[in-house]
């Protein structure tokens, strides 16, 4: 299991985490014990503050905001106006929302807490096909526990050949490319490199579409049935679908399997996008719009899903169950249903679970 309490900036690896080290056959006598090879499962999300404070906040976001996949504006533009502007008021507003949300209980974000179960989760289900044989720990790609960590503590328990699993189920280059860039940015440190192997987008996975529509239908089963389902996704600037980035396309088609396989008409589900930011011009329609021109065309009573989030996170718990939730009530909505992302649902895990199994195959 991957545990919060070592990262790879420790000085030493803990002996806890040192399983099953041997004597290499035919090595001299004073040759070190190495650990018996097993095969790693790397889970990663986006990633959270260490706190609500500004400090903390201001460090995380200028991480994530400094990525060139996040934002490409030239560094001579972006980073005067990032850190001597957005960075001095932004994580203000930042840490409130996170304080919003915040699990006190183990001070930490949402995501931090449901990534970590997913990988609990994971861990078990894969024990159960090859015992200790195959190790999982989790990282996140902007703050802690990092990528570089996890790859270390993977490396510690004798994992030659890793198995690097994005929890992206859309392929996007703000998010699947740039925690990739990160892993490779990690091999280039090491003296022996592990084989990487990445998961590719998994949107169109059965099991994964199995468990977004039963998540839906739990909740149309359990209460009077919204008119409309809006699949809201994080969005992009316009120009990264015509640069090649084929993250819009996949959400439309992660949209039109969800629809048919609960046997929706097409005005009864409609595809967003939300979290924009800056001054270009993203993809759309905006969910927060699209919300309130649905109230004022007379739907009173809609849900919003978020499939392109493995995890729920500030911006579902935040941005859609506060901002977007009040523009739908505000333009004469009544009801307004958010269904939870798949978190740590059993479905979800077993879909995780298989999509691993076959890219450890042959390993």
């Amino acid at each position: 299991m991957a545990h919060r309490d070592f990262d790879a900036t420790s000085p030493a690896t803990p002996p806890s985490t040192i399983e099953h080290r041997h004597q290499p056959s035919h090595a001299p006598s004073d040759h070190p014990e190495v650990a018996t090879a097993k095969v790693g499962v790397l889970v990663v999300n986006l990633g959270t503050p260490d706190a609500t404070d500004y400090r903390s906040v201001r460090r995380y976001l200028s991480e994530f905001l400094s990525d060139r996949r996040v934002v490409d504006y030239p560094r001579w533009l972006w980073q005067p106006l990032l850190q001597l502007v957005i960075l001095s008021r932004r994580p203000f507003a930042s840490g409130k929302a996170y304080r919003g949300i915040w699990n006190t209980e183990r001070d930490e974000s949402p995501l931090l807490t449901i990534t970590r179960q997913q990988s609990e989760k994971l861990a078990a289900d894969l024990h159960e096909t090859y015992g200790d044989r195959v190790e999982v720990a989790f990282g996140m790609r902007y703050g802690n526990p990092s990528i570089e960590g996890a790859v270390r503590r993977l490396q510690a328990k004798g994992c030659q050949r890793i198995v690097f699993f994005p929890l992206y189920p859309q392929y996007g280059s703000p998010t699947t490319a740039t925690a990739c860039d990160q892993v490779f940015r990690t091999l280039m440190k090491l003296k022996w490199q592990p084989s990487i192997r990445t998961v590719p987008a998994y949107f169109a996975d059965a099991g994964f579409q199995r468990a977004l529509a039963a998540s839906v239908r739990e909740v149309y089963e359990r209460e009077e049935r919204p008119s409309v389902l809006v699949a809201s996704y994080h969005g992009v600037p316009k120009r990264f679908l015509t640069d090649g980035d084929p993250y819009y396309c996949q959400c439309q088609k992660t949209t039109r399997l969800l629809k048919e396989r609960l046997g929706l008409a097409d005005d009864e589900i409609v595809t967003t996008f939300q979290s924009k930011f800056g001054p270009a011009e993203w993809v759309g329609p905006a969910t927060v719009d699209k919300v309130a021109d649905l109230a004022r065309a007379g739907h009173r009573h809609i849900a919003v899903i978020s499939p392109a989030f493995a995890a729920d996170c500030i911006e579902t718990l935040e941005e859609i169950e506060e901002e977007i939730r009040d523009s739908f009530m505000a333009a004469g909505g009544e009801r307004f249903t958010y269904i939870p992302c798949l978190n740590d649902r059993d479905d979800h895990i077993a879909a995780l679970a298989n999509i691993a199994r076959n890219e450890l195959a042959g390993w």
